[in-house]
C-alpha cells in the first residue's frame, strides 16, 4: 500500500510502499483512511524536527490526525462495526506507570510512551491502518466532514476540562462546571486550529469568547472565530500587555502560540481567581526576561492558576465528538469551513511545505 514517511532527522518527505496491515488479534480493527489532517508537528517533523524511528525501520509513516472507515474487525471488537467511520487515537502507553495502566498515557509518568506518527510508531498518513479496540473512537456519519478535526479538539477538550474541574472543586457551591464561565469573558491566543476549537469548546459552555493573534480581519481564522459569536483582536493593535487596558479581564487564557514573550504578558490580563492553560510548545531557546516576583505575587495573591496540558485521553476525544455534533447543530455548515484546503494524497509535499496565514486545517484526501 501507499504510505507518506520521512527520515527523522533529515529534510526527506516522500511516498513510499507498506505491506498492507492486517489483524493479528481478536481485539484489532482494519480502517481504510479517508482524510488525514496536517498540523505544525507534521511540519516540524518534515524539516528534521522532533521524531523517532519505530525500532525495526529505516523511516516513519508521519501523521496523527486521522479519519477512517471501518473494513474489517477482529471476532471480540464491539464498539464499531464494518461500515462504520472511526478514528484512531495517537499515544500509547509504557506499561509502567499508573496513569497508562488505566488507559491515560497522556499522563504517562515515564515518558516511555510511543505516539503514531511522531514517536516510535508508524502513523496514518497511509492507505490502510490497523490497531487495538482499546484506541478506536466511532465517529458518527453526521459527523463525515469534520471528523478529522477530532484529534486536534480532542487536546483542546483535555485542557479546558482540566481548568473547569479545578474550578468546581475550588467553587463547591456551583451547580455545574461550566456555570462560572457562562457569559465571562475568555481569552484564546494564537487562532491556529487547536486554538479555534478551543474557542468553539467555550463559546457551546456559554463564554464571551476573544480571540488573538496577528492575521487581518478578513483572513479565515478571525471570520471562522466571528462565524461562531467570538470577537478578534489583532496583536498588532493590540498587543498582549495591553489586553487588560483595552478590553479588560479574563476568566479563562487559553495560549495555544508558544511564544514565551507573549504567553508572560498576558498573565495582566488575567482576571482574580482566573485560570490561564498553556497548550504552545515554545520553539528555540532564546531567553526572555520576566519579573518573576512580580508574576509569582499575582498568582498567589489573585488565587490564579497556571496549567500545562498536551495529548488526550480517549474520554477527551469522544467529549470532541460531542462537541462537534453540537457545533454543527447549531452553526452548520460553517463548522466545515475550518478545513480550508483538500490535497489529494498525491500532493503531499504541497501540504506539507505550503502554509501561509489563510490556511487554518489542511488535509490529505486518500479517497
Amino acid at each position: 500500500m501507499k504510505a507518506i514517511a520521512i527520515i527523522p532527522g533529515l529534510t526527506t518527505l516522500s511516498a513510499v510502499e507498506r505491506p498492507e496491515p492486517q489483524l493479528l488479534t481478536t481485539d484489532d480493527i482494519k480502517l481504510k483512511v479517508i482524510r488525514v489532517g496536517i498540523c505544525g508537528t507534521d511540519r516540524e517533523e518534515a524539516v528534521g524536527g522532533r521524531a523517532l524511528l519505530p525500532s525495526d525501520q529505516r523511516d516513519l509513516v508521519i501523521g496523527h490526525e486521522m479519519f477512517g472507515q471501518v473494513v474489517q474487525v477482529g471476532t471480540s471488537v464491539t464498539h464499531v462495526k464494518y461500515g462504520d467511520f472511526a478514528i484512531f487515537t495517537v499515544r500509547r502507553g509504557c506499561g509502567k506507570c499508573r496513569p497508562c495502566a488505566v488507559n491515560r498515557s497522556d499522563m504517562c509518568r515515564t515518558g516511555e510512551y510511543l505516539e503514531r506518527g511522531i514517536w516510535g510508531a508508524d502513523g496514518f498518513q497511509a492507505e490502510y491502518v490497523v490497531d487495538k479496540e482499546q484506541y478506536v473512537v466511532r465517529i458518527p456519519e453526521e459527523l463525515a466532514a469534520v471528523g478529522v478535526l477530532t484529534e486536534p479538539m480532542s487536546v483542546a477538550e483535555k485542557a479546558i476540562e482540566e481548568v473547569l474541574r479545578v474550578q468546581a472543586a475550588r467553587l463547591p457551591d456551583l451547580r455545574d462546571t461550566t456555570e462560572w464561565i457562562k457569559g465571562q469573558p475568555c481569552l484564546v491566543a494564537g487562532l491556529g486550529p487547536i486554538g479555534l476549537l478551543a474557542a468553539l469548546i467555550l463559546r457551546l459552555r456559554g463564554a464571551k469568547v476573544f480571540g488573538l493573534d496577528i492575521v487581518d480581519e478578513s483572513s479565515p481564522r478571525a471570520r471562522w472565530l466571528e462565524g461562531i459569536g467570538g470577537q478578534y483582536i489583532d496583536a498588532r493593535k493590540i498587543p498582549g500587555g495591553k489586553v487588560k487596558d483595552s478590553i479588560g479581564k479574563m476568566e479563562i487564557i487559553f495560549e495555544a502560540t508558544g511564544i514565551p514573550s507573549l504567553e508572560f504578558s498576558l498573565l495582566d490580563a488575567l482576571a482574580l481567581d482566573g485560570a490561564y492553560v498553556l497548550s504552545g510548545i515554545p520553539g528555540g531557546d532564546r531567553p526572555i526576561e520576566v519579573h518573576g516576583a512580580k508574576i509569582i505575587s499575582r498568582l498567589v495573591l489573585g488565587n490564579q492558576i497556571m496549567l500545562g496540558s498536551v495529548n488526550a485521553s480517549s474520554n477527551h476525544y469522544q467529549m470532541a465528538v460531542e462537541d462537534l455534533l453540537s457545533a454543527q447543530r447549531q452553526w452548520g455548515s460553517h463548522i466545515a469551513t475550518l478545513i480550508t484546503h483538500h490535497y489529494p494524497f498525491t500532493e503531499f509535499t504541497a501540504a506539507v511545505m505550503n502554509h501561509d496565514d489563510h490556511d487554518i486545517k489542511v488535509v490529505l484526501e486518500w479517497q
